[in-house]
């Protein structure tokens, strides 16, 4: 079950004496004391329920509050369900790779941009090939340019001790 945080005051739990009461229907019932709007709820089955603890004189609205929790619970979970979760997906490269070896990586990347996620382009750079981290670029370079049209790059391609990555996310279609 849903832990919903509400910081909502019920019932004997308001201390404020002087309360503004609004009915269940929206209706305004006027300044009251704490007892007397404590009895109004009682007298319509319902609590009472600090809305505005910081308004003078503090806003209670007399109400269900078993069922408030319930729909607020509802919508959070609704809410949550309609969330897009972007994950971010690697694709690992190499300065030497082969056609071929980029063409599925390729295939791969198109696949998690059109799910909508994030891609990271990495190649980490072995022994001496650190001597030549422009072969990386170029390779980074023909990477970018087989996607394009469907990716746009966030962040070029950087150099990170050994290895050199960059980040790309799915394109906007208009």
């Amino acid at each position: 079950m849903l832990d919903i945080k509400v910081d909502h005051v019920i019932n004997n739990r308001i201390i404020a004496q002087q309360l503004r009461v609004v009915a269940d229907d929206g209706g305004q019932l006027g300044i009251m004391s704490r007892n007397e709007a404590l009895d109004a709820a009682a007298d319509r089955g319902s609590d009472l329920v600090l809305i505005a603890p910081k308004a003078n004189p503090p806003v209670a609205k007399i109400m269900d509050y078993g069922k408030f929790r319930f729909e607020a619970q509802k919508r959070e979970k609704e809410a949550k369900k309609k969330q897009k979760i972007i994950e971010l997906k690697e694709v690992r490269l190499s300065p030497t790779i082969e056609e071929h070896d980029i063409n599925v990586r390729v295939k791969n990347a198109k696949k998690f941009l059109e799910q909508g996620n994030k891609l990271k382009v990495s190649i980490r750079f072995k022994g001496r090939q650190m001597a030549h981290t422009e072969v990386g670029y170029t390779v980074m370079k023909d990477f970018a340019q087989r996607l394009e049209g469907l990716a746009v790059i966030e962040r070029r391609a950087l150099m990170e001790g050994r290895s050199m990555s960059m980040m790309m996310s799915a394109a906007i279609k208009k």
